[in-house]
């Protein structure tokens, strides 16, 4: 089968309804994305041709389903069909960075992959189809810099021989994966309720983005002025090297077995208030930082570090409501306590791994958020490959995100997927189970050499149950 069969049928814009025009500005928080990669998800759906409602009969009235929901969806977030704007102040003071929110709009890719299945796209026990499931993306090579002439989102619809695949490319300096997924749910909500009513679909049950920015370092005005002449000083676009992805289930049972591991060990040792304190996250988190090293073959004084995604709106003073439509989200470490590859690996154990991701967890308070946004504003940086630790491991997504609930009329999707944005050796993504229940599944993105030797990893293939998404896909036809 070639790589890429993916043919373009068609290409649309989508446009919010008319409203007055509006810039909205970028805080440090979103500024600091503007080089990475867009966020590319996407969920993979039985054929929705089995609906029996005739806006789903074809794949074209899937899409023009699927426009006209978003288009109401655009009412409450009509950022997302904006374009960034870089304004320069006046006698070389620097720039800034806004939002312009004049209704230009999405796009909606409407592709064929002929000769495709299902069964194609998630193969049991092998390699992500890294080749396949990326031409599912829209804009994959595109930084999020890029939004002042691309679209900002654009959603490709993939026809396949036995069911769909809806790729998402969305920018990610206009919001983190926490705003994101919210708004994919309510447009999920209108374009269930179209189904259901002859009448224009209500406003989403949800409660309404809060789309005015805030950045601790200003209380009313957020826009951040960058010490540069143009934003696109900062600006790297870097070749991504040849990697393997591999995605791997870890049941609730799996993970409280976990658990109760480093507990136990932590106990052991005597570190009770560690024992007490751990969770389901940290031990998985654990197993990945531990298994990857070994996986690597590092030399036993090389420092390692596990840095970890973590949403920063509940750890503020007072909290930023879960409703902010914009990023909020930090990478932190555990580089307070440098780490040696045979320490995490040989002299340690899982317990002490798993206590060692917690006590950075703990210690990302507000006064720690607040003083990196500070540091942040001394110095301002953007994320790039750059910043991946080539002997560290990143732990990024979550499993809170809804990605599920994300039914837009013809059921829940079979399973998840992402394309080729922001990866590097040492990457771990985690998605909720298709299932629900508390289980996980993590896409694992590693060198060739190193993917080969976690194959031959025993403890970490003890903790993975085998050929869920193979079953999930029986279920489906049944």
């Amino acid at each position: 089968m070639p790589s890429s069969p993916v043919r373009v049928v068609s290409t649309r814009t989508v446009k919010p309804p008319p409203r007055p025009r509006e810039r909205i500005p970028l805080t440090s928080w979103d500024v600091a994305m503007l080089s990475a990669n867009y966020i590319q998800k996407g969920l993979l759906f039985a054929p929705p041709h089995s609906s029996s409602s005739a806006l789903l009969s074809t794949t074209a009235h899937v899409v023009e389903h699927l426009a006209a929901a978003l288009a109401a969806t655009l009412r409450a977030y009509y950022p997302v069909a904006g374009r960034f704007v870089t304004e320069k102040r006046p006698g070389g003071g620097g720039c800034s960075v806004s939002i312009d929110c004049d209704g230009q709009g999405v796009e909606i890719v409407h592709a064929v992959a002929g000769g495709v299945s299902v069964a194609d796209v998630v193969p049991p026990d092998a390699d992500v189809p890294c080749g396949l499931v990326h031409s599912f993306f829209p804009l994959r090579d595109a930084v999020n810099y890029d939004g002042h002439h691309l679209p900002l989102f654009v959603v490709q619809v993939t026809e396949l021989d036995d069911g769909v695949f809806v790729g998402f490319a969305y920018n990610h300096a206009l919001s983190d994966g926490t705003a994101f997924w919210d708004m994919v749910n309510a447009w999920a909500e209108i374009a269930r309720a179209r189904l259901t009513t002859a009448a224009p679909p209500l406003p989403t049950s949800r409660p309404p983005p809060l789309l005015k920015r805030w950045s601790p370092e200003e209380d009313d005005d957020a826009t951040v002025v960058l010490p540069y002449a143009d934003v696109s000083e900062l600006i790297e676009r870097l070749d991504t090297p040849p990697l393997r992805e591999r995605m791997v289930h870890f049941s609730p049972e799996s993970l409280a077995a976990l658990k109760e591991r480093a507990r136990q060990e932590l106990l052991d040792a005597g570190d009770t208030a560690g024992a007490a304190a751990i969770t389901k996250f940290q031990a998985l988190t654990s197993l990945l930082w531990r298994c990857i090293t070994r996986a690597r073959c590092s030399s036993p004084d090389q420092e390692t570090v596990c840095r970890v995604a973590i949403n920063n709106r509940g750890r503020l003073r007072p909290p930023l409501p879960r409703e902010y439509f914009g990023n909020s989200v930090y990478a932190i470490g555990t580089e307070a306590s440098p780490v040696r590859a045979s320490e995490l690996v040989q002299e340690r154990g899982h317990g002490w791994a798993a206590a060692a991701v917690g006590r950075a967890v703990a210690a990302h308070t507000d006064a720690g958020i607040r003083a990196r946004v500070a540091a942040w504003g001394a110095r301002p940086t953007v994320y790039t490959a750059r910043c991946f630790d080539a002997s560290g491991v990143m732990v990024g997504s979550s499993p809170r995100f809804d990605m599920y609930g994300c039914d837009f009329g013809w059921g829940k999707a079979v399973a998840a997927r992402s394309g080729k944005a922001n990866k590097s050796d040492g990457k771990a993504s985690l998605y909720p189970a298709r299932d629900g229940g508390g289980g996980v599944d993590a896409e694992v993105v590693l060198a060739p050499e190193h993917m080969a030797a976690l194959e031959l990893d025993g403890e970490f293939w003890a903790a993975v149950t085998p050929d869920h998404v193979l079953r999930a896909c029986s279920s489906t036809k049944a």
